[in-house]
């Protein structure tokens, strides 16, 4: 078992709301669930998105911590929290990484699997 681990999942749902399909703007909240499945309590320092629409325009995002938080997790904890992005085609992806610092100073990073983000088929 690994010492220092995070693992991450992600929840994905379609802004109709903020969301302008003419002006090529498509909304979508993310929500994602941080749990130190590790054995040391681990602190999420900072974060770097790689998010990438259907025709391969990529943006990429690095910033402190999440949320304006960077929690500190004991084995076992969790952390959830709830984002956005804006992508111009209706299907795109998100993948990236979490930077973390140990409580004995060991540096890791927890790979986020990368997810899909997808304006839900509407029917006619």
């Amino acid at each position: 078992m690994n010492q220092y681990q995070f693992s991450v999942s992600a929840q994905t749902r379609y802004l109709a709301e903020q969301s302008d399909p003419q002006r090529h703007q498509y909304a979508f909240a993310y929500t994602l669930t941080i749990r130190n499945t590790g054995q040391v309590p681990a602190q999420l320092i900072a974060r770097h998105w790689v998010i990438t629409d259907s025709e391969a325009k990529t943006q990429e995002v690095k910033g402190l911590g999440v949320v304006g938080h960077q929690p500190l997790l004991q084995p076992g904890e969790q952390f959830e929290y709830t984002s956005w992005a804006v992508i111009a085609t209706p299907v795109g992806t998100m993948r990236g990484e979490y930077f973390c610092v140990a409580e004995d100073g060991e540096r890791f990073e927890a790979l986020v699997p990368e997810f899909t983000l997808q304006m839900p088929r509407t029917l006619h």
